[in-house]
C-alpha cells in the first residue's frame, strides 16, 4: 500500500461514514412516524424512497471502495461482489426515478391552479407512494441482468472484454439480450432525465413570471418578499442540479471502465468518490431546505 491509497482509503472511509449517519437519521425521522402514526406528506413520501436508495448507494460504493484503497481488493468473493454491483445499479434508478418524481410534482404543484391542473395535482399524490413502491420491483428485476456480468477479481476465467471496478470486475454484453438490456437502461435513464429537463425548464419559467408580478406588487406596496412555493421551488431545483452534476459521474465512470482497456484505478477512485458525493451529501441538503420543500404541498392544501 503506498500513502496514496492508504490517503484515499481514510477519504473513502469518512464519506461513507457521515452518509451513513446522515441518511440513517433521516431514515429513523420516516420510519417514526409510521409508529406515532403520523401521515406523511407527498414530498416526505418521495424523499424516504430518496434516502433509503441513497443508503444502499452509499454502502454499496463506500464501504468495497474503502476496503479496495486499504489493499483488500480480494476479500470479496463472487456473490459479495454480485450484490454490491446489483444494489449500487437499483439504488441509482431508484435514485434517477423519484428525483424525475420530485421534480415533476413540484412542477405541476406550483403551475396554474386551473381545476385541471388541480385534479392533476390531487391524483398524483394519491399515486406517488405506491409508484415509488413498485419502481423498486421494476429496478430489482430490470437490473437483474447485472449479476450475471460480475464476478470477484480473483475469478481467473477468460473473457472476451473484463472490466476492472477497483473492487470487482465485470465482462462486455456481446449477446442480442445483453445489447437490449444496454438499450433498456440507456432508454429509462434518458426518459428520465428528459422529465427532469421539462420539469426544470417549467420551473424556471414559472418563477421568472412570478417574479415580474412580484416586483410590480412590491413597488406598489414598498413590501418586498419571497414566497414559500418560489423559495421551494429554488430549493428543488438546486437539489436538481446538485443531483445531475454527480450522478453523471457515474456515467463517466462507466463510460471510461467500458471503453479502456487499462483504466487508472485512481481515476476510478476519485470518480467513485464524486458519484458518492450526492447520497452522502443529500440528508443534509433535505435538512438545510427542509423548511423550504417542506412547503411544496401547501399551495394545494390550503386550496381544498
Amino acid at each position: 500500500m503506498v500513502a496514496a491509497n492508504v490517503a484515499m482509503g481514510i477519504v473513502f472511509f469518512s464519506q461513507t461514514l457521515v452518509g451513513i449517519l446522515g441518511n440513517c437519521s433521516l431514515l429513523l425521522h420516516y420510519f417514526m412516524s409510521v409508529f406515532t402514526e403520523k401521515s406523511l406528506m407527498p414530498k416526505d413520501q418521495i424523499l424516504k424512497h430518496v434516502t433509503f436508495a441513497n443508503f444502499l448507494s452509499v454502502i454499496s460504493r463506500g464501504i468495497p471502495q474503502t476496503m479496495a484503497e486499504f489493499g483488500l481488493k480480494y476479500f470479496l468473493d463472487d456473490f459479495v461482489c454480485k450484490l454490491i454491483i446489483y444494489s449500487n445499479r437499483v439504488s441509482r434508478g431508484i435514485s434517477l426515478y423519484t428525483m424525475c418524481v420530485l421534480s415533476c410534482f413540484q412542477a405541476i404543484t406550483i403551475s396554474s391552479s386551473s381545476p385541471k391542473w388541480m385534479k392533476l395535482k390531487h391524483r398524483m399524490t394519491k399515486y406517488i407512494n405506491p409508484s415509488c413502491s413498485v419502481s423498486w420491483l421494476v429496478h430489482l428485476f430490470l437490473n437483474s441482468k447485472v449479476t450475471m456480468r460480475v464476478t470477484s477479481l480473483g475469478n481467473n476465467r477468460n473473457f472476451t472484454k473484463k472490466f476492472n471496478f477497483g473492487h470487482c470486475s465485470g465482462f462486455g454484453l456481446d449477446n442480442i439480450a445483453g445489447k437490449f438490456y444496454l438499450f433498456l437502461i440507456c432508454f429509462t435513464d434518458f426518459l428520465y432525465l428528459s422529465l427532469m429537463a421539462w420539469a426544470s425548464i417549467s420551473m424556471l419559467s414559472i418563477l421568472y413570471r412570478h417574479k415580474k408580478q412580484m416586483q410590480y406588487i412590491h413597488s406598489a406596496q414598498h413590501c418586498p418578499r419571497v414566497s414559500p412555493e418560489a423559495r421551494a421551488t429554488q430549493a428543488v431545483l438546486i437539489l436538481l442540479c446538485i443531483f445531475v452534476f454527480f450522478n453523471s459521474m457515474s456515467f463517466l465512470q462507466l463510460l471510461y471502465i467500458t471503453l479502456c482497456d487499462n483504466p487508472k484505478l485512481w481515476l476510478i477512485s476519485i470518480l467513485s468518490f464524486l458519484d458518492t458525493c450526492f447520497p452522502t451529501s443529500c440528508p443534509f441538503l433535505f435538512i438545510s431546505s427542509n423548511g423550504y420543500i417542506s412547503r411544496i404541498y401547501l399551495p394545494s392544501c390550503r386550496n381544498k
